[in-house]
């Protein structure tokens, strides 16, 4: 007798407290204490001598990207002692892991089990070793052969009334390599259904970026923040999830550079930087990084821009040519004489009130800007995650092309991609909306005619799944589940599949709620050689700048049973097409090389792509916008015209925004604290101000349950405790994925569709504990 689904409510998050330790909030990121953390987790996962042998080859000319977040490496010589932070070393210990898991661990702990366990819990236990299966109505994951897992998805697959009734996942980790072979698959199966974790993240950047300026890019290189006078960072938080970041960032300061933090929470790493890899940052030295710090309301950034072009608008009225680049406005864009008779109704004041920053200190930022010409715009989730985030980041376009600062060195725009290959894979043709040319590309090189309609992205294949619409669930990486918003709907849209398979390295709560049947295929890790006919192949990924590099692994892999990510797409394609298929699968098998010659004759910019790849540091793909032009219908850039809105709060409600603890990357869990912000041992928190929680009767420790009630949906996230913290007013932050169940799916950015997971609006009870 098959056991009964896991628990509601609480089971695909359980509920349950850890036990918060507050401390105090650190006022500098990184030095010896990231160095010890990292250390610390290396050696106890993966020993001194093999977690030895990762570091010192990450990152490095001829080693393997971190499978971390994507900031890029230096063009010229890398740090010979970590070029590495403390999040990437992290990700390598628990990539090389030395704990994993075969098929006794699964006979001993039952799906339903393991699924009480957290997300932390769950990531911990190891690397998964070979292929496993749950039958429908199966309690345990039970061993089973490759041939036979492939016949198993080949199977349901061509079993499907139409291939759009498949689903094809992917995350950012995946290689160019696999990515190209696995879009090329799932055209030839017949369907666009490609949604990826760009979805969620930094879709509204690419959608904003390609409207205003051709490209869905950004369009500075490292050196370039070596060379401008002003960076602004918007919505992000590099201390956490870019820790790199701020070793550029330092020394675009050392240069000369001025640097304007906006964000509603005062991060860390943005106040103060120690640099453990010089003598300074050893002996406890703490430079400041941030200038100028603009404490901005959740989703207040497009006020606040709007506030600084407006005092920059009336400098330039007096001072003709002064303040605007008025060549390359007339040049280079178009749009900008409406753009700036709208701008002239607005009032900075009121605009300033509105985003929550003082008047005076919205006009320190606006006389920095108004005598420099080589800025560069950072941005990250913060911004990309709110119904208005195209227009947001279009704002930010707009001041740019105001001050020319776009297509010159130290200029231009930096959307700061969080996992090491998401924009290598969309490069690669991950997309579910792919353009003419690719889809042309693809029909002339491999005589197959690729679909034409437009797929599922990550919103519309959860809808889906749980309409009955869509019955296979593939996700090549990730970790679905807890990367998705609406987590008990995504949950019931997932339960409702026949087959969900995932290309997975660890166990992660993606393969405990399941379909009726359920498969995960164990890949080699970034870390891991990939050995064939006695040769260590390399694969390559694109960074946040447009970097291709190779990545070739170094470590034994932990079981023989694992395959790389190119022969799993490779071998699942052979297995479901048969004869049928134009493509020689075989052949990229045996040869990378073969995969790279096909990429360049299909994806522009990969000319000559298996010579110079093999060149230490790779190569740029060409980047319009660096080069000065715009691959708009008009040839210019273009100025966009939005109102900023203002959320319609009522007496009880707050605005929530879903963030990370420094012990995280994305959804894995490296440990409960986050030493920065002082939280240790505990993730379910709520960060408040100080008169919302007098208002409300909390105090420090209190425990409430948070509940949305968006599209008349009433969603509870359970048993967190309350922290004053300095955010502000009617302001909250929470972790992900603790409170993704928030988020509803129905909420999501205009012209994106991403989900807008940093504008929750919600209220605060009391948590009232169950008899």
């Amino acid at each position: 007798m098959s056991e009964s689904p896991l628990p509601i409510p609480g089971a695909e998050n359980p509920e349950k407290l850890t036990g918060l330790k507050k401390g105090n909030i650190k006022k500098v990121a990184a030095g010896i204490p990231a160095v010890v953390s990292a250390l610390e987790m290396t050696v106890s996962e993966a020993g001194f001598q093999r977690g030895m042998k990762a570091l010192f080859n990450l990152n490095q000319k001829g080693g393997f990207d971190c499978p971390s977040c994507a900031w890029p490496d230096p063009d010229d010589e890398r740090s010979g002692i970590a070029e590495y932070c403390e999040n990437g070393a992290r990700a390598v210990a628990e990539e090389a892991t030395a704990k994993k898991l075969t098929a006794d661990f699964f006979s001993q702990h039952s799906v339903r089990e393991l699924g009480n366990l957290s997300d932390y819990e769950i990531g911990g236990k190891g690397r998964i070793a070979q292929p496993m299966h749950l039958p429908a109505g199966g309690t345990h994951y039970q061993p089973i052969t490759w041939d036979a897992a492939f016949e198993i998805i080949g199977k349901e697959l061509n079993l499907l009334d139409s291939p759009d009734q498949a689903v094809f996942y992917t995350s950012g980790r995946t290689s160019n390599e696999a990515a190209f072979l696995y879009q090329l698959f799932v055209r030839e199966y017949g369907t666009n259904n490609l949604p990826d974790c760009s979805n969620m993240c930094h879709e509204s950047s690419g959608t904003a970026l390609g409207e205003s300026l051709g490209i869905g890019k950004g369009s500075v290189t490292l050196n370039d923040f070596y060379q401008a006078e002003a960076i602004m960072i918007l919505g992000q938080n590099p201390g956490t999830n870019h820790p790199r970041m701020l070793t550029a960032l330092q020394k675009a300061r050392a240069h000369g550079a001025t640097i304007i933090s906006i964000n509603p929470l005062p991060e860390t790493g943005l106040m103060g930087f120690s640099n453990p890899q010089t003598v300074a940052g050893v002996l406890g030295y703490k430079p400041a990084l941030t200038d100028i710090f603009l404490q901005v309301k959740i989703n207040g950034d497009m006020a606040l821009l709007k506030a600084i072009m407006r005092i920059l608008l009336e400098e330039e009225e007096k001072n003709p040519g002064t303040v605007f680049d008025r060549h390359f406005i007339e040049q280079h864009t178009t749009g900008a004489a409406g753009y700036l008779q709208d701008l002239k109704r607005y009032n900075a004041q009121q605009l300033a009130v509105q985003a929550g920053v003082p008047y005076v200190q919205v006009q320190e930022a606006a006389r920095v800007l108004a005598g420099k010409r080589r800025i560069i715009a950072c941005w990250a989730m913060g911004l990309t995650q709110h119904k208005n985030a195209v227009a947001t980041i279009k704002e930010i376009v707009n001041l740019l092309l105001l001050k020319g600062s776009i297509g010159k060195p130290g200029a231009g725009t930096c959307p700061v991609r969080g996992h090491s290959n998401v924009q290598g894979d969309r490069t690669m043709g991950i997309f579910e909306r792919p353009t003419e040319k690719l889809l042309d590309s693809i029909e002339r090189n491999f005589r197959f005619a690729p679909p034409r309609k437009h797929g599922y992205d990550v919103v519309e294949c959860i809808k889906a799944m749980h309409a009955g619409n869509a019955k296979v669930f593939f996700a090549m990486g990730g970790n679905f589940l807890s990367a998705t918003p609406d987590t008990r709907f995504t949950a019931e849209a997932l339960r409702k599949c026949r087959l969900t398979v995932h290309v997975s390295t660890k166990l992660n709560r993606s393969h405990l709620v399941h379909g009726e049947e359920a498969l995960i295929l164990p890949c080699l890790g970034r870390s891991d050689k990939d050995m064939r006919n006695g040769e260590n192949r390399f694969v390559s990924c694109e960074n946040s700048m447009g970097v291709v590099q190779l990545s070739r692994g170094v470590l034994e892999p932990v079981s023989d049973q694992l395959l790389s990510e190119p022969e799993i797409v490779c071998r699942l394609a052979k297995t479901t097409l048969g004869t049928r298929s134009m493509v020689h699968w075989d052949r990229y098998i045996e040869d990378y090389d073969l995969i790279r010659s096909d990429i360049e004759r299909t994806i522009p910019g990969f000319t000559d792509y298996n010579e110079r790849v093999r060149q230490p540091g790779g190569f740029y793909l060409p980047n319009c916008n660096r080069a000065g032009s715009f691959d708009t219908p008009t040839g210019k850039a273009h100025f966009h015209i939005a109102e900023p809105q203002v959320p319609d709060l009522k007496n009880d409600e707050l605005m929530m925004m879903t963030i990370r603890s420094h012990d995280q990357f994305n959804t894995t869990i490296y440990g409960l604290n986050d030493r920065y912000r002082g939280i240790y041992n505990e993730r379910r928190v709520i960060l408040m101000n100080a008169k919302d929680m007098q208002r409300r009767n909390l105090k420090n420790g209190d425990l409430v349950d948070l509940h949305n009630r968006y599209d008349g949906v009433d969603r509870v996230a359970r048993q967190f405790v309350v922290v004053e913290y300095p955010i502000p007013e009617q302001c909250t932050a929470t972790y992900f994925p603790e409170t993704n169940v928030l988020v509803p799916l129905t909420s999501v950015a205009e012209k994106s569709n991403t989900p807008t997971s940093k504008m929750v609006i919600l209220t605060v009870t009391r948590h009232e504990a169950s008899a």
